[in-house]
């Protein structure tokens, strides 16, 4: 699936800064609806993945929108690309307006068998720093995969939730998480390119952004307790327009269980472990 050995490219690093400046989390905050936070406040978990964007030219995009794969990612001809799931350890806020850092490494890269043939599963790990304090740590999870029709149902039972919030993803929400994240990737975005290049029946909503209202349900359900570390994955693709919940429930001590369904069943998932603030 590579012009290289996948060996070659374990270790590789990438590095970026960035001020966290409030304007454009004032810009996150009026996509989710939430109150516009000032320099200095804390940075709401997962708003990290809105920042440390490094930006490129159209000339260094590939066909899908995304940077193109060779330089940090390795190349998968003929693949399509996706954000599956990952691991974020919460270790202390990011503070809004303060420079900070972040460092990025391809931990594995690993080949498997799946329903539609073979994958090419990427492990990157992230750290990101302020005034060279580890604030958070993170793994993304990041797989290729031959051309297939996507799963749009899951025959799975979803449990009882303790909260729940409606989401409509509106083609405004996607427009605008693409363009506060930098996300090039033409499946939010560009219909006629979603439905005939890659099959989707409609635009997708994007994971990162599911990931992000599942944890902020849970904040708000729970205005006492603070994330620690999530682990979330996505089991398939939501569409625009098309309405869903995020919700959750308790799990026992220190934990909590997330995800994202609607008639269709589940579509995203996560395992949350929280404390209280302090």
């Amino acid at each position: 699936m590579m012009s290289s050995s996948p060996e070659d490219w374990i270790g590789k690093q990438e590095s970026c800064g960035d001020r966290l400046d409030p304007s454009h989390a004032g810009r996150i905050a009026a996509m989710l609806d939430r109150p516009f936070p000032q320099e200095g406040d804390a940075l709401a978990a997962l708003w990290h993945w809105a920042f440390f964007q490094i930006p490129v030219p159209p000339s260094a995009t590939g066909p899908d929108g995304h940077i193109a794969p060779g330089g940090f990612l390795p190349k998968s001809e003929g693949n399509t690309r996706m954000w599956a799931g990952g691991r974020v350890n919460f270790h202390q806020p990011l503070t809004i307006g303060q420079p900070a850092q972040r460092q990025s490494r391809i931990k594995a890269v690993n080949e498997k068998n799946g329903r539609s043939g073979k994958l090419l599963f990427v492990t990157v790990e992230h750290e990101f720093r302020q005034n060279g304090v580890l604030c958070l740590s993170e793994e993304q999870d990041i797989v290729y995969k031959a051309p297939a029709a996507p799963r749009l149902s899951l025959d799975k039972p979803v449990a009882e939730a303790q909260w729940s919030q409606p989401v409509t993803p509106s083609p405004l929400l996607l427009f605008r998480y693409s363009a506060v994240t930098f996300n090039g990737h033409r499946i939010h975005y560009d219909h006629p390119y979603t439905t005939q290049e890659e099959g989707y029946p409609d635009l997708v909503v994007h994971g990162p952004l599911i990931a992000t209202l599942m944890v902020q349900a849970f904040v708000d359900a729970n205005p006492g307790l603070k994330p620690v570390r999530l682990s979330y994955r996505g089991l398939r693709p939501l569409t625009v327009n098309k309405p869903f919940r995020v919700e959750g429930r308790m799990a026992g001590d220190g934990q909590a269980l997330l995800w994202a369904a609607n008639e269709d069943g589940p579509a995203h998932e996560a395992e949350l472990e929280f404390e209280e603030n302090n």
